[in-house]
C-alpha cells in the first residue's frame, strides 16, 4: 500500500495506514526532498569548497543511510561522523564516499576502519600505532589531524601541531590528508572568538606547510560558519543541523532558505470526558481545576520524547490547535488536554514536530518548551518509532527496529 503524503502536511489517517510502517501509530516522517533542497543551498553558500554531510547520531534522529544517499545526490562529497560503528553502518548501506570519524576508536575498531575504508581523525600517537599495527598490504591509509584552537575538547594544541607530525612519520601505513578545527561559538552573535580561531588555524597550518606537512583538505567550518563566516570555508565545510532544515540558533544569519526534514506523528487512541478534580497521570501531579476533556498519545520518553514536556510545559497539535500535556511524559504515552478544541476523536492525527492544517511546532519550540535546544529533541528520537521517507509526496522507504531499509 502506497500513501499520498504532501511535504510534511498529513491527508491521511494514521490509524488506517500505519501498517505500511510495522503497525505503530507513532512514526517519524522524514521529507527527503527537503534533504535535498538543504544540501543545494548550503552548497550554494559555500561555492568554492566541497560539502560534508555531518550523520552521526544516526543523522540527527532522521536515519543516517537514507539521508546520506540524500545528501549525496544533493551534492555532498564527503560525510562525517562520530563513532566507527557509524562508518561501518553507512558501508554496510552500500554508502562509497569518504567518510570521517570524528570520534577516538579502539584497537580493535582500527582494524574495522581499514576494513570499511573510513578516513580517522587521529587524536594520540597510541591511535596511529593502532592503525599502523592494523595495516593491510601496502596501502596507505589517509587520515585527518584534529587541531584544539581553543574549543579545549578534542585535538592537537596548535604549539605541539609540527612535533606531533613529526612524530607520525614513524606510521608508514599513514598518509596526512585533512587538517581542521572545531568552532565553540560561531552561531553566537559576535564571532570575535571565530576568527581568533580561524587566525590560530591558519597560522598552524601555515607552520606545518613550512615543515613539509602538506593537507590537502583544510575544514573549519560548521553550519553557522557556513552561514556567517565565508572567510572559514576553505576547502571543505560540514553542514550539521542546518542540513536538517534548522538554524544552530537564533543569531545566525536567515538569508539561506532551510527547510526542516523530519515531522513527530502520533494519533488520539483515547478521550474520555471527567469531572472537575480529576488526577491525570502517575502521582496525580496534574488535577482538573474544570470538567475537562483528556486524550491519550501514545508517545512518551521511550521515544525519546523529553520527560520535561509534562504538566503543561509541552503541546501538541491536534486538528490544527496546540493542546497541553497534562500530567508526566510517561514512557510509552502522554495525556492532553483537549478541553478547549471543539472536537476531539479517536484516530485524530497528533502531531509534536511538524505541520498541521496551517499549524506548526518546530523541534525549536518543542526545544524551548523543555528548556533545551532541537539538537536534543531530534537526536533523542528512539529507534523503536519507525522512519517514514518520503519523497515526490510518496512514501519511499520505511526503517523499523530490527529491520534494515525496506523499499516499497
Amino acid at each position: 500500500m502506497r500513501s499520498a503524503v504532501k511535504g510534511s502536511s498529513h491527508n491521511f489517517s494514521p490509524l488506517a495506514t500505519s501498517a505500511e510502517w510495522g503497525g505503530r501509530v507513532t512514526r517519524v516522517e522524514v521529507n527527503l526532498d527537503a534533504i535535498d533542497a538543504n544540501i543545494r543551498s548550503l552548497c550554494k553558500r559555500a561555492p568554492g569548497a566541497e560539502l560534508m554531510a555531518v550523520v552521526k547520531g544516526d543523522a540527527y534522529g532522521h536515519g543516517a543511510a537514507a539521508v546520506a544517499a540524500t545528501a549525496l545526490s544533493g551534492g555532498a562529497r564527503w560525510l562525517g561522523v562520530y563513532t566507527v560503528q557509524e562508518g561501518v553502518g553507512l558501508r554496510g548501506a552500500s554508502i562509497t564516499a569518504p567518510i570521517l570519524v570524528f570520534g577516538p576508536f579502539s584497537a580493535a575498531e582500527a582494524a574495522q576502519i581499514w576494513d570499511a575504508q573510513l578516513t580517522p581523525t587521529i587524536h594520540s600517537i597510541q591511535a596511529a600505532g593502532d592503525l599502523q599495527r592494523s595495516a593491510h598490504g601496502s596501502k596507505r591509509l589517509p587520515f585527518h589531524l584534529k587541531i584544539d584552537t581553543g574549543l579545549t575538547r578534542a585535538g592537537v594544541e596548535a604549539r605541539d601541531a609540527v612535533s606531533f607530525m613529526r612524530s607520525l612519520q614513524q606510521f608508514s601505513a599513514l598518509e596526512a590528508q585533512g587538517l581542521y578545527t572545531h568552532f565553540a561559538s560561531a552561531d553566537a552573535p559576535s564571532k570575535q572568538l571565530s576568527q581568533r580561531q580561524l587566525q590560530t588555524f591558519l597560522e598552524v597550518s601555515h607552520a606545518l606547510d613550512q615543515a613539509g606537512f602538506e593537507f590537502a583538505v583544510r575544514h573549519a567550518a560548521n553550519s553557522a560558519a557556513i552561514l556567517d563566516l565565508p572567510t572559514s570555508h576553505l576547502d571543505l565545510v560540514r553542514a550539521g543541523i542546518s542540513l536538517y532544515g534548522y538554524y544552530p540558533s537564533a543569531h545566525v544569519s536567515r538569508d539561506v532558505a532551510l527547510r526542516p526534514a523530519l515531522s513527530l506523528v502520533s494519533a488520539v487512541t483515547r478521550v474520555t470526558r471527567v469531572p472537575i478534580g480529576s488526577g491525570v497521570g502517575y502521582d496525580h501531579e496534574f488535577r482538573c481545576s474544570r470538567a475537562s476533556t483528556i486524550a491519550l498519545v501514545p508517545v512518551g520518553y521511550g521515544d525519546g520524547l523529553a520527560r520535561r514536556l509534562g504538566n503543561g510545559r509541552g503541546t501538541v497539535l491536534i486538528r490544527g490547535m496546540p493542546a497541553p500535556i497534562c500530567g508526566r511524559v510517561s514512557m510509552d504515552q502522554v495525556t492532553v488536554d483537549v478541553t478547549d478544541l471543539p472536537i476531539c476523536q479517536v484516530g485524530d492525527e497528533a502531531v509534536l514536530i511538524g505541520r498541521q492544517a496551517g499549524a506548526e511546532q518546530s523541534a525549536d519550540e518543542l526545544g524551548a518548551q523543555a528548556d533545551t535546544i532541537s539538537y536534543e529533541i531530534l537526536t533523542s528520537l528512539m529507534p523503536r518509532i519507525p522512519r517514514v521517507y518520503v519523497r515526490g509526496g510518496a512514501v519511499v522507504g520505511v526503517s523499523r527496529l530490527y529491520h534494515e531499509l525496506e523499499t516499497l
